[in-house]
Formats: structure tokens, C-alpha cells, sequence
């Protein structure tokens, strides 16, 4: 076997994107399980199905891409370095039938200024299969531009909230007490169906203090005790999907920094938020969660 046989390939490959969104909600579109799971895919003919996905030093994400008439796909990464709002690193081992054919090192480094961040990508791969080159450049072309378009439509809330993370989680995911301080000041919640579990859902009214009645729908994925939970949200029950939601929690001297996201399904629904208020709104429901739990 000869050195230039083409079943031994290394590659060095760039790709760059400039977004407008803030370095921040960059960061989150690009690591947030929830986030991920909504540009993943590289074009409609591909279903990515998530079975492990867990963003910090030493977690890994395991997913399967799946093409109708062709084997599945699995996609092995860890993760070995993150900067928040500068720089990840992770490994990528992609796999077919127990057959691996390529391994990669993903280098992403983050940029920005105020609403503008660019995202560059340094993929160094070794390539055991004909063509992983060409397909690591169409695949990662076009989740860079499926990830640019989810974080220009991506909103992220954050309030670090004067008390234990265990405490937080348990006003949250509790379906006595979430009801009781969830919704923006002035707000109450008439809810119909409540459970918190993984593929569970809450189906409850936010009534506004004119009287005015929002029907919601959550439908909740993942949950990760204490650590983040990702759902679905939906204009009243069974009603179209208007945003896939997550919110995690993060232990910081002993309060917890909570993270609200949300990637609005489309860029419309995204600017519709922002000119009714949703990023004020969000910040007062993060503020009566923080009353409530210091008060108790």
C-alpha cells in the first residue's frame, strides 16, 4: 500500500462564517444540546437522531445521521476544551456499521463585537474512507450555514439567581411551583395539563394583567437533573411549533447561573419576539424566579 493510497488521507479544512448575532448567542447556538439538535442536519433528506449529548470537558455527544435507503451514520465527539465566547475543541469519530472512516480534531474559535460574531472552524482530519474529504466540506458547509441562520434567530436569556442550584431546579420542575412564578411581571398561569418528566408537557394559559389569554403548550424532551432541560414550545395545545426552548443550569459560588434559549422556528417569529418585548418579558420571569426562591 502506497502512501498516496487514497483510503489514508489527511486534510486540514477552514470554514468561516460571519453571523449577526452576539458572540454570546453564537456560543450557545453552537454548543447547547438543544441548539445543535436544530441545525445538525445538514439538509431535509437527513434525520440526526441525538442519543448522548453532553456539552462540557470530558462529555461526549453521540448522534446518528440517517438517510432513508442507506445505513446510519454515527457521529462520536468529545469535548476537550471550552471557552465560553471564544474557543471550543472536540474530536470526532464518524463510524458506519462498526466500519470507522474518518477521525477529525474541530478547532472553533469565536469573534465579535457588539450584534456581529464570527465563527471560524479548523477541522484536521484523517480520512479512512474514499471521499470523507469532499463530504466533511459539503457536510460542514452547510451546518455552518444552517448554524448561522439558527443563531440569527436564536434569543438568550441569563440571570444569576442568589440561591443553590438544587433549590432553582426544584422551583422549576416542580408542577406545584412552577405554575406560581413563571410568566412576566403582572402574569398568572391557568394550566389544564402539567408534567415535568422527559416527553412530558404543560399545557396552560398565560394571562396577561389586562385579562388578555396567550395559550401555551410546552413539550418536554430532554431532562437533565439539575443540570438543563430542552422543550418545544407551541402556540396552545398541539398547536404549531413556534421555538425549541432550553434552559440550564450552572452552579457559580453558590448561586446558580441559569440560561434561557430559545431558536425561534422562523426569522419572522424571532423579530416579532423582540418587537413585542420577549427579551424584557424573559428577564422579569428570570427576576419573579429569583423572588421566589429567596423568599421561601
Amino acid at each position: 500500500m502506497g502512501l498516496d493510497d487514497n483510503r489514508n488521507r489527511f486534510a486540514t479544512l477552514t470554514f468561516a462564517r460571519d453571523v449577526v448575532a452576539p458572540a454570546s448567542v453564537l456560543w450557545q447556538a453552537w454548543t447547547a444540546p438543544a441548539a445543535r439538535a436544530v441545525w445538525a442536519a445538514p439538509t431535509p433528506s437527513v434525520t440526526v437522531e441525538f442519543l448522548e449529548a453532553d456539552t462540557r470537558i470530558g462529555g461526549r455527544e453521540v448522534s446518528l445521521c440517517k438517510v432513508k435507503g442507506q445505513p446510519d451514520i454515527r457521529c462520536e465527539s468529545g469535548w476537550l476544551e471550552l471557552q465560553p465566547e471564544v474557543r471550543s475543541v472536540n474530536y470526532e469519530v464518524v463510524s458506519c456499521e462498526g466500519v470507522t472512516q474518518s477521525a477529525a480534531l474541530v478547532t472553533a474559535d469565536i469573534s465579535g463585537t457588539g450584534e456581529r460574531s464570527r465563527l471560524v472552524l479548523t477541522v484536521q482530519l484523517s480520512s479512512l474512507a474514499e471521499d470523507m474529504e469532499a463530504g466533511y466540506r459539503a457536510g460542514f458547509g452547510a451546518g455552518m450555514d444552517n448554524l448561522a441562520s439558527a443563531a440569527e434567530r436564536t434569543m438568550v436569556l441569563q440571570r444569576v439567581i442568589r440561591a443553590p442550584r438544587s433549590v432553582v431546579w426544584a422551583a422549576w420542575m416542580n408542577p406545584e411551583t412552577l405554575p406560581q412564578w413563571w410568566g412576566p411581571d403582572g402574569f398568572s398561569c391557568r394550566t389544564q395539563k402539567i408534567d415535568l418528566r422527559s416527553g412530558g408537557q404543560w399545557v396552560f394559559d398565560m394571562i396577561a394583567p389586562d385579562g388578555t389569554v396567550f395559550p401555551n403548550h410546552h413539550l418536554y424532551g430532554e431532562v437533565r437533573p439539575e443540570e438543563r432541560i430542552g422543550y418545544a414550545l407551541l402556540w396552545g395545545e398541539n398547536g404549531p411549533k413556534h421555538a425549541d426552548a432550553w434552559a440550564s443550569f450552572e452552579d457559580q459560588d453558590g448561586a446558580t447561573k441559569v440560561t434561557l434559549g430559545m431558536v425561534f422556528s422562523t426569522a419572522a417569529e424571532f423579530q416579532d419576539a423582540k418587537g413585542f418585548g420577549a427579551v424584557e418579558l424573559g428577564l422579569q420571569t428570570l427576576g419573579k424566579l429569583e423572588r421566589f426562591v429567596t423568599s421561601r
